[in-house]
């Protein structure tokens, strides 16, 4: 496999810079790179800029309104984009119900729903993970009955990211409980200020208010916002799941913050010595940069099948895995670079008008809540343990 850009790629690569430098907003640029709380309008803004250029659908074919961009193409993107200190794409739209709507969305929602995601005029969550429904999801018992020609939904979710922000929920429900339990499940779209919608945070370890409690009490949905066939959701959840481990796979970030470890590492301690000098940190820091560029080409090799089948397969559950446990890695080897200042988590800090510095050892007012949020990462997206089960009973044949 041949890991080098050939130079029409190199080309696109120094249009992306180009677009970056001219376009991303220097506000927004400076929340990212800091380590600031992003809002609402943040990520909408920079879904319009985009959209604007002609870049409003990075991850989709022209044919649905996108880029029609070659794996590597999205790579190069994605990878500057961090770089540069833009905010990520609203994954709930872009990449989760976007290519369940083309998979499997009739055209009227396809033509309703698509260039409204990509133009940045709704903000969607995901409704899947209920309190006793998470790594076991088909037990999940929110329930939609249906009255005429609409669904009338009860039920709760749980650990929903970003619903604080969402126009829409994307929602696994249950409309019968015949056969096993996978079969009575359909996949629903609902507005998220419809009567009976009520949204409750759920504060994390690190003080930030990411994910929430969704409830729906006799919430009415039409039947047109029914996603494939009644009953036949969890075809449309498995497909939707294999998009999102895929996209969970933090490269970009990953070297982002291996770039703040080397800088640190050259950078003179108070005893006079850089921390590269330090040979156990040296040999972690060695071990997670090898990990990381394996995870890279592996991501690569993925996308590149992706690319040939049009879908990921159970192999993306790799993906996962390795991307977790490996920001875990780097940002435990973080902490350990902080010292005892690492104990000192500010989540003032992450407010725009706080005016410490995070720059150089000056990171550690948020290394602590970076590790603290990132506990997440083996659980959420389908648990570590699920995804070696999946490996094991589809990859390995065991």
């Amino acid at each position: 496999m041949n890991v080098d850009f050939s130079p029409a790629e190199q080309a696109f690569r120094q249009e992306v810079l180009t677009f970056l430098d001219t376009k991303l907003p220097a506000n927004i640029r400076h929340k990212v790179l800091n380590g600031k709380r992003l809002v609402r309008d943040d990520f909408m803004r920079w879904q319009r800029i985009l959209f604007d250029y002609g870049w409003g659908a990075p991850y989709s074919p022209k044919d649905a309104g996108g880029t029609g961009w070659n794996h590597t193409e999205i790579a190069i993107f994605d990878n500057e984009c961090v770089d540069a200190g833009a905010p990520g794409l609203i994954a709930f739209g872009q990449k989760m119900l976007a290519p369940v709507l083309m998979a499997f969305g009739t055209p009227e929602q396809k033509a309703h729903y698509l260039p409204r995601i990509f133009k940045g005029e709704d903000f969607w969550c995901q409704g899947y993970s209920e309190p006793g429904s998470g790594s076991d999801l088909a037990s999940l018992k929110t329930k939609a009955e249906k009255v005429g020609d609409k669904y009338i939904v009860n039920g709760q979710k749980i650990w929903t990211t970003q619903a604080q922000f969402a126009d829409w929920i994307f929602c696994l429900v249950r409309t019968s409980n015949e056969g096993r339990p996978q079969q009575g499940i359909s996949f629903l779209l609902i507005d998220m200020k419809s009567p009976g919608v009520s949204v409750r945070p759920i504060i994390m370890l690190d003080g930030e208010h990411e994910v929430n409690e969704v409830f729906f009490d006799n919430v009415d949905v039409p039947v047109a916002n029914l996603v494939g066939e009644e009953n036949k959701g969890w075809t449309c959840a498995k497909y939707l799941l294999s998009h999102e481990r895929t996209g969970l796979n933090l490269v970009a970030v990953c070297k982002r913050w291996m770039r703040r470890l080397h800088h640190i590492a050259r950078t003179e301690m108070a005893n006079g010595k850089p921390l590269i000098e330090d040979t156990h940190f040296r040999d972690r820091l060695a071990q997670c940069e090898m990990e990381l560029m394996a995870h890279e080409i592996t991501l690569l090799r993925t996308l590149a099948a992706i690319a040939k089948s049009g879908s990921p397969g159970p192999e993306a559950s790799i993906i996962k895995i390795r991307a977790s446990e490996l920001t875990q890695s780097i940002i435990e080897l973080s902490m350990y670079a902080a010292g005892p200042e690492a104990l000192a988590h500010i989540p003032e800090a992450l407010d725009p008008a706080w005016h410490g510095d995070v720059g150089g050892y000056d990171y550690t007012p948020i290394v602590a809540g970076e590790y603290l949020n990132m506990r997440k990462l083996t659980i959420f997206g389908g648990s570590n343990e699920i995804q070696r089960n999946i490996i094991a009973q589809h990859v390995l044949g065991l």
